[in-house]
């Protein structure tokens, strides 16, 4: 996509600083995508079977746009999240047109504005009144050849894209992708091992038993530590650049083998109470970061969610359901027990995410500028919205620099949304830098290098890729 064709979208209204924010992106707007972390389900490369529908593809799988729909008093079961409960996908997409004034100003109706778009030629607002036209419109551009998934990971450019994975994963849709000289992307698998470290998630005796019994080690501690590993060898034999870990607080004390024995057989019969269950889920992030150490995969925390708000909703229609809600998160005392331990180990990378806005100046960046393991993650979920983005920059920047970001983070199961999401982080830091040059904070020299390396060389460095 071109700043021609898509004007001036995102740009300030001042128009010096607009012009040269429109130059700026012009850089990199159709520079190739590369997607560190993402939630796409890679059976979708490498079956490449059709999209089924309209709202298959933009509607049951984006939590964005159900959860709002969800509060204006749209049943779940009616956009398709039950699985017992079958839908006509035309009658769902007929609910989001007919509360589209809903979505104004929100990130997700400006990404699927240009999903529809960029991809489907659509020009008019999806209404009541247009519902169908553009429903047909969409169906039947689904049906060419050019809007399988391999295709549109082809159009969309992207060169990786890391997926999210269970420990267990036998990783077999990556080998297919891997063996597949028709296929030229690169799809890595991430591990991520939360619901097998927390005493709390439900199945996890059952899910520890597996993880032993597959890697054929002892009941204890040790083995299962050592069983950890062993996946994780797993996970980096086939290509894996980093472990993701969702976790409520950034809590990580180090304890000794004794107490982790203890711990780990009262998680394991189930005794543990919720103090006990805090301090073991916290000995494991410290475990996970020593394993990254050893590893050399890249560790990146998503602390400060409250999974599953609305207990309810979650028993009828499981995880990812739209009420998963932030609280408040804390990083500096948290974190001193790993980054003591394993701060300045060589090689160590640490990506500080949050959904937290207050924490971003007060701790990441200043944790940032001063150990070289951690990075500043991306803004995530909540705060991946064109306002927040800029938000994000002004907090980091002038502590930490450019430098010591991530780079652009999706962190998506829609497909589609890709291109638009990465093109919004990317006018958006077009932006912030051409206020900087305006202000004479920055060359226009300086900022053309660091818009560049915003979506190749940092992203490259801090995920190892």
């Amino acid at each position: 996509m071109t700043t021609t064709s898509q004007g001036f979208r995102l740009f300030p209204s001042d128009e010096r600083v607009r012009e040269l924010a429109a130059e700026l992106h012009a850089e990199v707007a159709d520079a190739p995508i590369i997607s560190p972390h993402g939630h796409v389900d890679p059976r979708l490369l490498a079956e490449d079977l059709p999209f089924s529908d309209p709202a298959e593809l933009f509607l049951t799988r984006d939590h964005y746009i159900t959860r709002l729909l969800h509060a204006s008093g749209v049943s779940l079961g009616d956009l398709g999240l039950d699985p017992g409960r079958g839908v006509d996908p035309r009658a769902a997409w007929r609910i989001l047109a007919d509360h589209w004034h809903r979505f104004a100003g929100t990130a997700s109706g400006y990404w699927l504005t240009d999903e529809l778009t960029t991809l489907f030629g659509v020009e008019e607002e999806l209404s009541a009144e247009s519902s169908d036209r553009i429903y047909d419109r969409v169906a039947a551009a689904l049906t060419e050849p050019g809007f399988r998934p391999r295709a549109l990971f082809d159009r969309f450019r992207i060169e990786v894209l890391a997926t999210t994975d269970d420990p267990l994963d036998d990783l077999a849709a990556h080998a297919r992708l891997a063996a597949d000289p028709a296929f030229r992307g690169r799809v890595l698998p991430t591990f991520r091992p939360d619901a097998y470290l927390d005493p709390e998630a439900p199945g996890f005796t059952d899910r520890v038993g597996r993880l032993l019994a597959t890697t054929g080690r002892p009941s204890t501690f040790a083995g299962y530590l050592e069983a950890l590993q062993d996946r994780r060898e797993y996970f980096v034999e086939r290509g894996a650049a980093s472990a993701v870990h969702g976790v409520v607080e950034p809590f990580t004390p180090d304890l000794d083998a004794g107490a982790a024995e203890e711990l780990f057989r009262a998680a394991l019969a189930g005794t543990a109470d919720l103090a006990a269950a805090r301090v073991f889920r916290g000995h494991m992030l410290f475990q996970m970061a020593r394993m990254s150490v050893s590893d050399g995969l890249v560790m990146t925390v998503h602390p400060g969610v409250h999974r599953n708000h609305h207990r309810p909703t979650f028993e009828r229609l499981g995880p990812d359901t739209g009420h998963d809600i932030p609280v408040r998160t804390e990083y500096t005392r948290n974190l001193r027990p790993l980054l003591d331990a394993f701060g300045t180990a060589p090689g160590f990378h640490l990506v500080l995410f949050a959904v937290d806005e207050t924490v971003y100046s007060r701790e990441v960046a200043p944790l940032a500028g001063f150990y070289p393991s951690v990075f500043i993650g991306a803004p995530w979920w909540f705060l991946d919205a064109p306002d927040a983005i800029q938000r994000w920059r002004s907090a980091v920047t002038e502590t930490a620099g450019f430098y010591r970001s991530s780079g652009f983070i999706d962190d998506t199961r829609a497909f589609l949304s890709i291109p638009a999401r990465h093109d919004t982080a990317r006018r958006s830091d077009a932006a912030f830098l051409a206020r900087l040059v305006v202000e004479g904070r920055v060359s226009m020299l300086t900022a053309r290098r660091v818009v560049r390396d915003l979506v190749d060389a940092i992203p490259r460095e801090v995920f190892k890729l």
